[in-house]
């Protein structure tokens, strides 16, 4: 059976997540009912990332097994036609190698936030961002980010139902920045780490986010830090402004020769 590797993006609002779940939109859920209408049958793909209610996929990978041997871009065409209206869209589609995983093989996971500071509520990127309507300190974000690079125990910023093994993870980046847009100012926080713990990338922004506001130091980040108490977590921010936006492999299967 030829394996195909998909990148998908997909606005997260009307889903309840990425994974399957009975009587819930789910962007999985669309994508193998799509499968399912090219060829009967069951379909289980498996992806990347297992994004939340309301995240964004920018780059989300994931790969299908195919009884047929398809076109690629016939395939991705295919799919892209039943998806419809959707908001999914299968921006490449590739033959992978048979051990190509879309979870397993993965080196690094890219998230990107987005927080949008105006007093006008947001028309264009309504349900894109987190708004708020006061300004944040770059330097004293990107110092308190500084503190979570490397390999840490994370319990305080990891939810309380995440099922992973171990609370320690190893965060590769977490770079802060400001940018001037149209539609007012935004923040903008890079994020790179092997793999997450759940809810992870919104616990560091909702308490970054607290640093920049001037109610949390750079040393309250730090002590949050150490406690590796839930408890002690700032504010998990919302889901609208997170999105999944790169995904790293030993071989990028879709890179053009």
């Amino acid at each position: 059976m030829p394996r195909y590797a998909l990148k998908i993006e997909y606005h997260g609002a009307p889903f309840n997540g990425w994974q399957r779940q009975v009587d819930q939109p789910t962007v999985q859920g669309a994508i193998e009912a799509a499968l399912a209408k090219l060829e009967p049958g069951d379909h289980t793909i498996a992806a990347a990332g297992r994004t939340d209610t309301g995240v964004h996929g920018l780059a989300q990978v994931a790969h299908c097994d195919m009884a047929r041997d398809w076109s690629p871009f016939r395939l991705g065409e295919a799919l892209n036609y039943h998806l419809k209206p959707q908001p999914i869209a299968i921006t490449d589609c590739v033959l992978a190698p048979e051990d190509f995983h879309a979870r397993f093989s993965a080196l690094e996971r890219r998230y990107h936030f987005r927080i949008l500071s105006r007093r006008a509520p947001a028309v264009h990127q309504a349900g894109l961002v987190w708004q708020i309507k006061h300004r944040l300190d770059v330097a004293a974000m990107q110092a308190a980010a500084d503190l979570l690079v490397g390999k840490h125990d994370f319990t305080t910023f990891r939810s309380t139902v995440c099922q992973a093994e171990s609370p320690v993870k190893t965060l590769d980046r977490l770079q802060v920045s400001q940018v001037e847009t149209m539609a007012g100012t935004e923040y903008h926080f890079d994020v790179r780490a092997r793999s997450f713990l759940h809810n992870q990338v919104r616990s560091f922004v909702g308490s970054l986010e607290r640093v920049g506001a001037g109610s949390w130091s750079v040393a309250d980040m730090g002590a949050a830090l150490a406690a590796k108490d839930r408890a002690a977590c700032g504010p998990v921010c919302p889901p609208q402004g997170l999105y999944l936006a790169h995904v790293s492999y030993p071989v990028d299967p879709f890179a053009k020769a």
